[in-house]
C-alpha cells in the first residue's frame, strides 16, 4: 500500500525523454523523411515533457528557448539541466555567478512551459551540510516575477541520510529519485514537486521496459501525484503527512536509448 494518498487534489503528471536529437530514432520513433526541424514539434506531440541535456554542458541561445517554446503544444513543459560549472566544483557555495548567469541566458524566454532545473552533481561529489545548504540558499525561487522549481541529483552515496532530506525540504527543493540504476535511490518526497529519472530500458523488450514494469512506474507516478508516496522505494527520512498532490516529471533516461521514447510512451497512455 502507498503511504499518504488519500487526498482528492491531484498533480499534474509529465512524462518524457532527454533531448530529441538522437539519430537512432529516426526511422524508429521518427517517421521515415520527417525533416530533422520538426523533431521536437513531432516528439512534443508524443509525450508530455521533455528534459533539455546541452544547458548542462554549456549555454544556449535566447532564439533557441523561444523557439522551442513556439514549436510545443500548450501544455508542454521542458525541464533544464542546470550548467556543471554551478555543481562541478569544490566549494559550492562559490556558484552564484553560474547560477545567476544561467538564469539569465534566457531561458525565460521558455515563459510557461519553463518546468524544473535539474542540478546534477558528479558521483564523486560528497555531501557537506554546510557547503550543501549554502548552494540551496543561491537557488531563487523566482526571476522576474517568475517561478523556479529546483532539484538536485547527487550520486553519491553520502547523500543517503535524513539530514540531506530535511535540508531539502526546508528550502522545498526536490531530489531527483535515480530509478533504476546504479546510483543511490533517494524516493523522499522533498518539495511541491516529485523528480524522477528510469535508466533501465533493455534491448530486446518491446516498449523498453516489460508491461510489468511500465504498470509499476505509472502507478508510482499516481501514487504521487495523489500526495502520496511509493512504499517500494527506498526512502531514507520519514515521510510527510499528504496535504495535496504533487506534480510529477518522469524521464526514460540512458538505458537502451533507442526504445526510451517507446518506453515514454508506455507510460503517458498508462497515467493519461
Amino acid at each position: 500500500m502507498a503511504q499518504g494518498s488519500t487526498q482528492a487534489s491531484k498533480g499534474a503528471i509529465r512524462i518524457g525523454v532527454g533531448g530529441w536529437t538522437y539519430e537512432p530514432w529516426r526511422g524508429v520513433f521518427y517517421p521515415d523523411k520527417l525533416p530533422q526541424k520538426r523533431e521536437l514539434e513531432y516528439a512534443a506531440s508524443k509525450l508530455t515533457s521533455i528534459e533539455i541535456n546541452g544547458t548542462y554542458y554549456g549555454s544556449q541561445k535566447p532564439a533557441s528557448f523561444a523557439k522551442w517554446h513556439d514549436e510545443t503544444p500548450e501544455d508542454f513543459v521542458f525541464a533544464l539541466k542546470g550548467p556543471r560549472f554551478a555543481t562541478n566544483r569544490k566549494v559550492l557555495a562559490e556558484a552564484g555567478q553560474s547560477i545567476d548567469r544561467f538564469l539569465a541566458s534566457g531561458v525565460l524566454e521558455l515563459k510557461d512551459k519553463l518546468g524544473p532545473i535539474n542540478w546534477q552533481f558528479m558521483a564523486t561529489k560528497r555531501f557537506d551540510p554546510a557547503d550543501f545548504e549554502a548552494f540551496l540558499k543561491l537557488l531563487p525561487k523566482t526571476v522576474e516575477g517568475r517561478a523556479l522549481r529546483h532539484a538536485v541529483e547527487v550520486r553519491h552515496e553520502s547523500f543517503k541520510v535524513p539530514e540531506f532530506v530535511h535540508l531539502l525540504r526546508a528550502h522545498e527543493v526536490a531530489v531527483v529519485t535515480a530509478g533504476d540504476s546504479d546510483f543511490p535511490q533517494i524516493a523522499d518526497a522533498t518539495a511541491p514537486f516529485v523528480y524522477v529519472r528510469i535508466m533501465g530500458t533493455q534491448e530486446g523488450i518491446d516498449g523498453g521496459y516489460a508491461p510489468a514494469a511500465l504498470d509499476a512506474w505509472a502507478g508510482r507516478a499516481k501514487t504521487w501525484a495523489a500526495g502520496g508516496v511509493p512504499d517500494d522505494l527506498n526512502r531514507v527520512a520519514d515521510p510527510l503527512p499528504a496535504k495535496q498532490g504533487r506534480d510529477v516529471f518522469l524521464y526514460v533516461i540512458s538505458g537502451f536509448k533507442q526504445s526510451n521514447p517507446a518506453a515514454a510512451m508506455g507510460l503517458v497512455e498508462r497515467v493519461g
